[in-house]
């Protein structure tokens, strides 16, 4: 005699498979892109670089995990770009993020160093391997340009310089930088809005900021932006520049 299974059966088997793989989580690295890429998150620490050594070692990582294989540029960087890239991302994280040294502090970085203005920079670190960088967003009071049919300008916090390393993709970190940034903003600086520029190419960038509430401003199609290109050089081309905003300071989970 034949029984027939009802959805419900089928939903518990489910279950049971999924519970048996997070069991197993472990014992194996899920490949990227697979259906344990979904299920596993790396045990990670989320935590604002606080030295020269740190942002040293951010700039090298954004140029691996941002720079390579940025869309429209070289899918592969030669040793002469990385090595202009290193030297240009390590510079301008210092500009932006590195806090002057107190009195009687000793050790230098040669370079430009940011001023007592509120700017951060989130680090993602990887707790089973070393605290290595795996991820890294920007957050900083910036003026912001309208560009919306009125003039003027107005200062804000502005994201920046969101990137998570190949391997750890799909897995839920770049939400969690969004949302260290979004509270440092939120509940350190007391603001209630939160904006950031992103390329109107970089279709998978877009469709995460929108998931996760920011609506778009404007758009700028005469903004320029560096590219690694295939003959081993890094060059000026043109792109659209998208502006985003959220709400963050209240409301139905910052939306409204």
């Amino acid at each position: 005699m034949k029984h027939h299974q009802t959805p419900f059966y089928y939903l518990l088997l489910f279950i049971a498979v999924i519970s048996n793989l997070q069991c197993r989580a472990t014992a194996f690295a899920p490949p990227i892109g697979s259906i344990g890429a979904i299920f596993f998150k790396p045990r990670v620490t989320i935590c604002k670089s606080e030295d020269e050594e740190s942002l040293v070692d951010a700039g090298k990582f954004f140029v691996e995990a941002f720079w390579t294989g940025k869309i429209g540029g070289a899918e592969r960087l030669s040793p002469s770009q990385s090595s202009s890239l290193d030297r240009q991302q390590i510079a301008e994280f210092k500009k932006r993020y590195k806090r002057p040294a107190r009195r009687g502090e000793k050790g230098t970085f040669p370079g430009l160093y940011s001023s007592n203005k509120r700017s951060e920079l989130v680090l993602c670190l990887d707790a089973q391997n070393k605290n290595c960088i795996v991820g890294c967003a920007g957050i900083e009071v910036e003026t912001i340009k309208k560009l919306d049919g009125y003039d003027g300008t107005f200062d804000a916090p502005l994201m920046s310089n969101l990137a998570i390393g190949r391997r750890y993709r799909r897995k839920g970190l770049a939400e969690d930088l969004v949302a260290s940034a979004e509270a440092i903003a939120r509940k350190e600086w007391g603001y209630d809005e939160c904006y950031l520029y992103v390329e109107k190419r970089n279709a998978p960038a877009v469709k995460l900021y929108k998931k996760l509430g920011y609506k778009v401003l404007w758009e700028d199609d005469t903004a320029t932006t560096l590219l690694p290109t295939e003959d081993g050089k890094v060059k000026n081309g043109q792109t659209t520049i998208v502006c985003m905003k959220k709400k963050i300071g209240g409301g139905l989970f910052g939306f409204f």
